[in-house]
Order: structure tokens, then sequence, then C-alpha cells
């Protein structure tokens, strides 16, 4: 869906305005349409849809929930080739979803966010594009926790020779054929593409910050004649789906600490890390020392057996330096380098397009979130000061053991709920009440003291700087899913639409020049 094939015109004026093309900004994009809201635009800064699944095409990468949970309730794709889809099928299906669902006449690629102002006589946003400025009633952010690709400030970064990328932007017209390569991180992304690379470089040095728990990946090829029953009998995948959802669903008892996770689970990580490193000191070196859960557990059939090749070094101290064609590890030993990939995930605490977005007191997002102590929302969705904004996969959404899209969904039908609620009573704007945001985030931080991933001895993505879980969710997901099921206007300051006049007319068409 290349930029040249859309409008690159921007509308004046809609009633909503959606910021980025993955499944939550495509969904949402979906639901108004469906709803018969066709005033809408939708903005990405690329020049095709996707998020992170157009944005990540590092070798191997792939989706780590099963494929039939990882998709549109309302989509469902009878035609996945695997259990666990592959990157390219993924995006396949973002795009096959923007056509199927008339999207594209209402998709501006290549218009980048530069900021997003709320206006408070008009009461409406300005937003401001790298193609031009429109204003919106209503700003739906979609960008989502995994956009914007995190590399650690290293000593000598900028005077290396060599290549540098992050595995996010991977750089597929440079060939690592024969090269000496540095990897920084042992992440998701990283436990896909090292096996991938491994077998045609080289050299590769693994930094190793902290091992993670990683168990066998269970996954397989989809025959023909199940993909036919897929498609003839939709009962049949609805069902494959249901049993997929609440398999996963039962987890949530140990990460909450509501139910230890099964010491079999990690006798099953240590079990595949031993039949597959039968090196000790190896082996040693990739043996967590924190209880499962804590981080993200990986799953990978290819991993530890990509690390016990001839050419692959393992280094568990940091990176400490870079110098001109070699790196330095944290105890002084010296590698010489040809590339290095930064395996080491994103902005998922920072949420830097927070400091584009400026509320009714003029303060941008990053600001009020920074004197709050971290990064807190409404249902995930609402901030106290920016009216009419709704985060999608905002703080608090993230989940550790069942799939976003069942999240997202939720947060659809909030978002359209409260649509269809302004339409009806003549509501101009919505404001989450204060009280309301901080007595929510309270809860969710009492809930989240006593789980694993506050308690299980690690240092992970999901904690802030200063040791808070802004990220996760900590409860079953059909939980969230009946607390957003409809909007709860006592939640608001509501903002009445003025009763139309001949003065009133006057002063909001100058307002909207």
């Amino acid at each position: 869906m290349p930029e040249t094939d859309r409008p690159a015109d921007l509308p004046a004026h809609v009633r909503v305005a959606i910021v980025g093309t993955g499944f939550a900004g495509l969904g949402m994009a979906i639901r108004l349409l469906q709803a018969g809201i066709r005033d809408i635009v939708v903005l990405d800064k690329a020049g095709d849809v996707g998020g992170t699944w157009r944005d990540n095409t590092y070798p191997g990468a792939a989706c780590d929930v099963p494929s039939h949970l990882y998709s549109f309730s309302f989509a469902p794709n009878p035609g996945w080739s695997r259990s666990f889809s592959p990157q390219p099928e993924i995006l396949a299906y973002l795009r096959g979803c923007a056509d199927r669902f008339g999207v594209g006449p209402h998709l501006r690629l290549g218009h980048e966010v530069l900021e997003a102002r709320w206006d408070v006589p008009a009461r409406r946003w300005r937003i401001t594009t790298s193609r031009g400025a429109l204003t919106a009633d209503v700003l739906v952010g979609g960008m989502g926790p995994l956009s914007e690709p995190r590399v650690p400030e290293v000593p000598g970064l900028d005077r290396f020779e060599g290549t540098v990328f992050h595995s996010a932007r991977w750089r597929h017209d440079h060939d690592l054929a024969g090269e000496r390569v540095a990897v920084v991180g042992t992440g998701a992304s990283a436990i896909q593409f090292v096996p991938e690379i491994q077998p045609a470089v080289r050299s590769l040095h693994v930094f190793q910050r902290t091992p993670p728990w990683v168990i066998p990946r269970r996954e397989r090829a989809y025959s023909d004649r199940e993909r036919w029953v897929f498609r003839h009998a939709p009962p049949v995948q609805r069902a494959v789906r249901a049993g997929i959802y609440w398999s996963r669903e039962l987890f949530v008892l140990a990460f909450t600490g509501r139910r230890p996770l099964s010491p079999g689970a990690a006798r099953l990580a240590a079990e595949h890390l031993r039949r597959q490193v039968p090196d000790p000191e190896l082996r040693a070196r990739l043996t967590p020392d924190y209880t499962i859960g804590c981080k993200r557990i990986l799953i990978s059939n290819d991993w530890y057996p990509a690390l016990t090749r001839p050419n692959v070094e393992v280094l568990t101290q940091a990176l400490a330096e870079v110098r001109a064609r070699s790196v330095v590890a944290a105890d002084g030993t010296e590698r010489p380098v040809d590339t290095i990939v930064f395996g080491t995930g994103f902005h998922v605490t920072d949420f830097p397009a927070g400091g584009r977005v400026v509320g009714a007191e003029g303060r941008t997002l990053s600001d009020v979130w920074r004197d709050q102590g971290g990064m807190t929302a409404y249902l995930g969705a609402t901030v106290a000061g920016f009216p009419n904004l709704f985060l999608l996969i905002g703080p608090n959404t993230g989940l550790g053991h069942n799939s976003m899209v069942f999240m997202i969904e939720s947060q659809l039908a909030y978002v359209l709920d409260c649509l269809r609620y302004m339409d009806r009573t003549g509501t101009a704007t919505v404001d989450v009440r204060p009280d309301v945001q901080a007595a929510y985030n309270d809860e969710l931080q009492r809930s989240l003291a006593g789980t694993v991933w506050n308690t299980g001895g690690c240092r992970s993505w999901y904690l802030d700087a200063s040791g808070r879980n802004t990220t996760l969710w900590p409860d079953y997901t059909w939980r969230f899913r009946q607390r957003t099921r409809t909007f709860d206007p006592q939640s608001y300051v509501l903002g009445r639409r003025p009763v139309a006049t001949p003065t009133a007319a006057r002063a909001e068409a100058v307002a909207s020049r």
C-alpha cells in the first residue's frame, strides 16, 4: 500500500484523528467506519501500514502469541501458515484488513505528527504534521509502546567506523556474510535474529546483560486440510481461538502471585537449556538467577544451539566502550568488529511521543507524567488535562500472558461507546477526573505489588526508572474488558456543546482558520 496510492491532501477538520497504523490504529479506524463514523483521518509517518510489524523486518521476525489469537476477532484469518505467524504474514494480514474494511481513503501516510495541541477556546485538537495541519474533535493515539527503538548511550559509539543499526531498523542493504558482528541484547528480538545470522558471520559476540528464561517453541505448520476447515467452518476456528485464549488466561494466576508458577515451568526451561547446551560453563552463563516470569518468558528452539557454535561468544559483561573498529567489554577486553547490532528494545516507559502532545494547561504529556513520577492513565486510555485524547495500549495495558489484540479491542469498544455518548448527549469534551485517574492507578499499583514482575528479582523493561511498573495489566484480560465495555461518564468532567448562534458560528469559523 505505497504512499503514492493515497490521497495526499489533508482535510481541514475531522471528527476523529488517529495516529498510527498498527493493530491499534487500524482497528480504531475499522470500528469507527463500521459504526458509520466516516469523518476520520489516519496519520502515519511511514509510507505503509503495519506499525511494529512494518518496522521489524529483521531475519526470523515472528510472533510469540499463537496466530489464531493474534488477530482481530472480527477479521479471522483461516490462511495462517503456521501456529506462530512470521512477520511477513502479519504485515500482509494488516494490509488486507485496511483494504477489506475501506480504510484506504482515510489514510494519510508519510504524515508525521510533529505536534498535537489542545485548543481550549475552540475545544479541539490542532495537529501539525510534516505535510500540513488540521484540527480534530477527538485524537486517538495508536502509536503503541514498541515504536521508538532504544539504543543505549555507549562511549565512543559515534566514532565507530563500521556499521551500526537497531534490530527494528534492520539494514537489509548491508551484507553480514563473513563479518565480525557484535550483538547487544538477548531479548525477544535477538533470540530470533541471532540464529538466522550466525551461520553467515565470521564471528559473533553476544553481549548479555541478563539471561532470559527460554522454553521450547511448540510450533508447526498448518496443513492444507486444516486451513480448508478453518475457511469453510468458521466455528471451528473460533473454538481454536477460544481454547488458546482461555489456556493462556490461566497463567495470570502465576504471574500475579495468586498461585505460584508451577515448578514445572522452571524445570521445563532448565531441561531445555541442559539438553541444548552441553557445555556446563556456557550453560552457567545462560542460567537466569531470578524467578521465572519476572522478565518476559521467551520461546525458541534455535537460540541455544546458535550460541554453542564455534564462531559465537557469549559475554556476561556490559558493553563499556566502542572504538573505531572494536568493542570493549566491562572487564576491559577488546574485540574487533565490523558491525554492531542493537537488540535493546524500545522506549516503553518514557513514551517519546508524549513530548509532542500538549494539553489544556500548555504542558506536554511527558512533562505531566514526569511530575507525577511516571506514566499513568485511566483504563490505559485517558489522562486528566488532555480532553478528548484516547491512548491505545497506554500505561498498564501490556500483558505477560495473553494477546495484546484482545486488550486493543477492549479499548476500541470503550472509545466507540464514548463517541456514541458524546453524540447522543451533545457532549463536546470529556476529560477524566484527576481523582478517578489517581484512584485507578493506586489500585493498579497495589495489585502489582505482589506480582512476579515486581518481586521476581530482576530488572525488566516493565519497570520505569524509579522501579514502578507502568507497563503491565495485573489481572485477567476479561476483567479489563468488563471495565471498558461501556463508557462511564461519571468518571469525567463533561463539556457541553454551546447552543449555536450566528455570532458563535462566525467565531467558530474564525477559530478554525
